[in-house]
């Protein structure tokens, strides 16, 4: 028998598989990080996940009679709470959360490698979204005119999201594919649900496009679209290295490997397309900050030049920069205020200066 030299001692059986680089250590600590996320102790079978994401799995007439009658429920309810600017009632819209479950559903489909559970989920999605931005489109172009629907807290709250927002919904994601992954975190989800935000921002996508503002619809729409993308991308990491990918190939008849690339490619292209503009928001509204600081600082200026004159505000609304003013006779020339704002923000706003007649009075002491 041929005694093995130094080198081929200890040498692993060539299995095919890649070499123990790198990459290959940053993978196997990778899938420990995760197997202590879920425990096995606490792992959720794989079979369970599935009955509680795929639509189209065990009492498939049940699970849409639910999903899309919660989904209607839901979206009344966060269409109700924007118009009336009621954060409670858009919160009571946010943990029925019927949304979550098809877009993890996608999640699950690209783990297990089965594009039919990704495309069902997918579209699941693109319906119930059609279904939530035409509620809020039809409520707000049956609302009188003279309700300002656009100025409150629930729409611009939701028509400009940041970089911040982008992390907050990758943190929520993971949160709630760790907790779906595990049996003793089923209590949090409700908490997760209202983190995410996925019908709320839908009604404003419709209230926007009822009132005929797609710019600012656009904007709800991408913080509705960044929650997907993070919910989708985590459930995918997540249920990966919980073991349900080797599950999955386990219960495919022919025990073909998943093609995962191209999903994971299209994740991340996901992934870029809403973090490149919710970076641009995030620097224009720094940018906008200090802007406003230097219009304010001109305006004080602008109104100290009356006896009397005092700035109470100086705000964005919209594009205009709105200066209220207080001084015991007539406010200075506005024109004056103009070319000391077109000198420092560069779209050249219009300046709106409202006046009030009158003088603070110091307390007698």
């Amino acid at each position: 028998m041929a005694t093995p030299t130094r080198g081929q001692r200890g040498a692993a059986p060539d299995d095919g598989a890649a070499p123990d680089d790198g990459a290959a250590r940053g993978a196997r600590a990778e899938g420990r990080l995760l197997r202590r996320l879920v425990p096995a102790a606490q792992r959720r079978p794989f079979a369970d996940v599935v009955d509680r994401l795929d639509l189209d799995a065990g009492d498939v007439r049940a699970k849409r009679s639910a999903f899309w009658t919660m989904l209607v429920l839901a979206g009344v309810i966060a269409v109700a709470g924007v118009v009336t600017d009621s954060t409670a009632t858009v919160i009571g819209a946010m943990i029925i959360a019927p949304l979550s479950t098809p877009i993890l559903g996608i999640g699950l489909g690209i783990v297990a490698g089965d594009r039919s559970v990704a495309l069902r989920s997918l579209a699941s999605v693109a319906g119930g979204t059609v279904v939530v931005v035409a509620l809020g489109a039809l409520v707000t172009l049956a609302l009188p005119a003279t309700t300002d629907v656009l100025s409150n807290s629930q729409v611009t709250g939701r028509t400009s999201p940041g970089l911040g927002d982008l992390v907050a919904a990758f943190a929520t994601g993971f949160a709630g594919a760790i907790a779906l992954s595990r049996r003793d975190l089923g209590d949090v989800l409700p908490g997760i649900a209202i983190a995410i935000s996925l019908v709320p921002p839908l009604g404003v996508v419709g209230v926007c496009l009822g009132e005929g503002q797609p710019a600012l619809a656009a904007g709800a729409l991408l913080l509705f679209a960044s929650n997907a993308v993070a919910l989708v991308v985590a459930a995918t990491v997540v249920f990966s290295g919980a073991g349900y990918l080797r599950d999955a190939r386990a219960a495919r008849a022919d025990a073909r490997r998943p093609r995962r690339r191209a999903a994971v490619l299209g994740a991340l292209v996901a992934v870029l397309v809403v973090a490149v503009p919710m970076t641009v928001n995030s620097a224009q509204a720094v940018l906008a900050q200090l802007w406003l600081a230097q219009s304010r600082d001109a305006a004080q200026a602008w109104a100290a030049s009356v006896p009397g004159g005092t700035v109470d505000d100086v705000r964005w609304q919209g594009q205009d920069l709105v200066v209220e003013i207080r001084s015991p006779g007539d406010p200075p020339d506005v024109g004056a205020l103009e070319e000391q704002v077109d000198a420092v923000v560069p779209w050249r706003p219009e300046v709106v200066v409202l006046h009030t007649v009158g003088e603070r009075l110091a307390p007698e002491r």
